[in-house]
């Protein structure tokens, strides 16, 4: 019972639950990027080198075999290398975005926490506290 309780304060704390948001929002980044390189940026790159598909280009170590009847008895053996340029090509995209995007969060950070930055306001509470602090100052001075 007592590790159920630990448990449920651990996915109740936040940690579990942001981890949980993190992977669900990577995962969809991912796949717009990878469709950001294939459906986008590749067709034309791969038009400009002479109209071929990154993800066909393949050495071939072993050609299929087929029998007389034209059957498949071993297929063939590859080292699909466009694929893997495509496969990088997406990594570095997406390295280069969670890159800008990080730094975009920084600079936000730096900001609030600037105390001469007064774009932020401070809420109504911690002003009134605030003063009273200062004016209980100024009677213990007095």
């Amino acid at each position: 019972m007592k590790i159920y309780q630990e448990f449920k304060e651990f996915a109740v704390k936040g940690n579990m639950i942001d981890m949980a948001v993190g992977i669900i929002i990577g995962t969809a980044f991912g796949r717009i990027i990878t469709s950001l390189v294939e459906d986008i940026i590749m067709p034309p790159f791969g038009f400009l080198l002479g109209k071929f598909n990154f993800a066909t280009i393949k050495f071939v170590l072993k050609e299929a075999e087929y029998d007389a009847a034209g059957k498949l008895i071993h297929p063939a053996i590859n080292v699909n290398y466009g694929n893997f340029i495509q496969v990088l090509l997406n990594f570095l995209i997406i390295a280069v975005a969670i890159f800008f995007i990080v730094k975009v969060i920084n600079i936000i950070r730096r900001k609030a926490d600037d105390p001469e930055n007064k774009t932020v306001p401070t809420p109504k509470d911690i002003e009134l506290l605030s003063e009273i602090r200062d004016l209980l100052k100024n009677k213990n001075l007095q």
